[in-house]
């Protein structure tokens, strides 16, 4: 078997984030090996954008929970009605994904911060 600190994931967020913060302390408790990408210092290449929509849908990626979106224009948010439409706001505007998004290196993605599925997912992506 693997071990898994010797798995290679990255951690997508921003490092202000209080659930981005929980997830990197969950990972570095567990010593799992990660490198942290952070949208706002390293930028958001619409590339890698559309790969996290190909794979999670943008419904999952954008935030529509939190105060970025809240502040939003109302006209702004009403455009909103497809994938091109959410990706570009997303790139405009970084902290409208939803997150953290942990990326395994065989492709898998798990959205969000839940103590009790970081350990499934870890094991299942060795």
């Amino acid at each position: 078997m693997t071990d898994i600190r010797q798995q290679p994931f990255t951690l997508y967020g921003i490092k202000n984030c209080d659930t981005v913060k929980k997830a990197r302390r969950y990972l570095d408790q567990q010593q799992i090996d990660y490198r942290f990408y952070d949208y706002r210092v390293e930028g958001l290449p619409a590339a890698l954008l559309q790969q996290f929509i190909d794979r999670l849908g943008y419904e999952a990626l954008l935030n529509t929970r939190g105060t970025t979106w809240r502040k939003l224009p109302q006209e702004t948010r009403d455009a909103i009605t497809d994938a091109a439409s959410a990706k570009a706001l997303m790139l405009e505007q970084p902290a409208m994904i939803k997150r953290p998004l942990l990326h395994a290196a065989d492709g898998s993605m798990l959205l969000g911060f839940d103590e009790s599925r970081y350990p499934t997912f870890l094991q299942e992506t060795l």
